[in-house]
């Protein structure tokens, strides 16, 4: 008799833990849902308010945009599509198809020395209007041609290559113009920027010295 109350009370015990256990599970479930609903709740007042402020942010960013924005005359170049824009305030004047810098790296023979080939990114300015310009070519040139770099100044001069109009912008760098107008629109420069002969024209004529010219 006493086995079968011990049973009995053992019987007992579990299905109370059960049931505990099924009440406990439920409270939390239901829990689980408030929060979620709380904290979506939230996240709706938070992008409400958001909402109410952007505005505001809007125009603050708009008001730094403009002070950083040039004024007068600039040269605006995107080296990754190949595009060049002048720019005289907010206001485009001329765009145009360009070449900028492949990237490329040239190494010495002897591996003493190596060259990549990128146009330059930052802030530059127009140092320098060169009509019918001529290129000196520097060593690296005699190497990928894979001549011997020559001793005479005069046998490094190169006419016709940077066709009518060159403008430079520091550390040899230039934006001249082409004999390769059918490569215009990719990046096979050895860093200088390669624009065809009317939008060059166009753009020479523009600028003066001095003229910024950022480049990204």
């Amino acid at each position: 008799m006493g086995g079968f109350k011990e049973f009995l009370l053992g019987l007992l015990v579990v299905a109370a833990a059960l049931v505990l256990g099924l009440l406990t599970w439920a409270y939390l479930d239901q829990f689980r849902q408030v929060k979620a609903w709380s904290a979506g709740a939230a996240a709706q007042d938070l992008s409400d308010a958001e909402a109410k402020r952007l505005p505001a942010k809007v125009a603050g960013l708009a008001k730094r945009l403009e002070a950083l924005t040039p004024r007068g005359l600039y040269i605006l170049i995107d080296t990754a599509e190949n595009r060049l824009v002048l720019k005289k305030g907010g206001e485009v004047v001329r765009e145009a198809v360009v070449s900028c810098g492949s990237g490329g790296i040239l190494k010495e023979p002897n591996g003493k020395r190596s060259w990549v080939f990128d146009t330059p990114r930052g802030q530059f300015h127009v140092e320098s209007k060169l009509t019918n310009p001529y290129w000196v070519k520097p060593d690296w040139a005699f190497i990928e041609e894979g001549e011997p770099i020559p001793k005479v100044f005069e046998d490094r001069i190169a006419e016709g290559e940077l066709g009518e109009y060159a403008l430079g912008f520091g550390k040899g760098y230039f934006i001249h113009g082409t004999l390769y107008t059918r490569l215009l629109g990719r990046n096979v420069t050895h860093g200088c920027v390669r624009v065809g002969d009317d939008d060059l024209k166009s753009v020479f004529q523009s600028v003066g010295l001095g003229t910024r010219i950022l480049i990204y």
